[in-house]
């Protein structure tokens, strides 16, 4: 629930931003994740949909994922809300996004839904990368540019969440040389590819059926890097059907080998999951890492 006295904080504060007098007349809690409040609120001027999180603990975190949205709606793959404000109020950040109404799938929801996840990964830029660090959850996403995708990976992604789990006492010694030693391997494992322009947390909670019947995707954690992270995410946790994945690969071919790749790109999702959650994900990491 948001209290009377924030929604007339956070009325004023988006009412700042847009220039437009906001009133939030109501403000339905509609959940769907453990990192954020979610709301649909009702104001004056329509629907809106508001994320609420603590300014104190992650003040950057709502103004990247603007960033993130932006360039994602930039691309025109597919539909993205648009962000339209991101601030403080009351002690909580805030990020005010257009109100997507759920639809029904379209017949060829799944191939059109890969086809545009493929024009998405064709939008390239010279390095892996993004213009600034960003959150994955409420884990902080290093996006120092590299020309090179293993050392990309290895020193953005699998060392960082790596170190911090020994540091937090979640992961043994024995995993860091483990992992050290996979990525000494990764430039034997992974073909050169272009950067592509990644949704970066691509699971089944983070898309839905638009009002024309096509996938909306959202809560993205966003940068240039190999196109296979998006297809290992999405397959990590299932509810993608297989004809997204064969459309993909008629549309734009993965190189040989991609299948061996799976568990090394699923690697960071599952490390993430490890710092986040505990439970399972930690024996996933170890299994993996044990082919190698």
């Amino acid at each position: 629930m948001i209290d009377e006295s924030l929604q007339i904080l956070l009325g004023g504060a988006i009412s700042e931003k847009l220039q437009v007098k906001i009133h939030i007349n109501e403000a339905k809690n509609v959940g769907g994740g453990e990192i954020n409040e979610t709301f649909r609120i009702n104001t004056n001027e329509g629907y809106f949909f508001l994320k609420l999180n603590d300014a104190t603990r992650y003040p950057e975190m709502f103004r990247q994922e603007f960033a993130g949205l932006e360039a994602l709606r930039k691309a025109r793959a597919l539909a993205v809300p648009r962000p339209l404000a991101t601030g403080t109020a009351g002690g909580k950040t805030f990020l005010l996004m257009e109100f997507i109404q759920k639809g029904n799938a379209i017949g060829d929801f799944w191939e059109d839904f890969a086809a545009g996840l493929a024009r998405q990964h064709m939008q390239t830029q010279d390095t892996f990368g993004f213009p600034t660090p960003n959150y994955i959850g409420t884990i902080k996403q290093y996006n120092t540019p590299y020309s090179n995708w293993s050392v990309f990976y290895a020193f953005n992604r699998l060392m960082p969440l790596t170190k911090l789990g020994y540091d937090e006492g979640i992961i043994e010694s024995s995993v860091v040389k483990q992992m050290e030693r996979l990525c000494r391997h990764l430039p034997k494992l992974f073909p050169q590819e272009k950067p592509a322009l990644l949704h970066g947390d691509l699971w089944s909670g983070n898309f839905l059926i638009g009002p024309d019947g096509k996938a909306c995707i959202y809560d993205p954690a966003v940068y240039y890097g190999h196109r296979e992270m998006d297809l290992g995410m999405a397959r990590l946790f299932g509810g993608f059907d297989t004809r997204f994945y064969y459309a993909y690969q008629s549309i734009y071919p993965l190189a040989p080998g991609w299948q061996q790749r799976i568990g090394v790109c699923q690697l960071y999702p599952l490390l993430v999951h490890t710092l986040l959650f505990g439970g399972n994900y930690y024996s996933s990491v170890r299994e993996i890492l044990a082919a190698y």
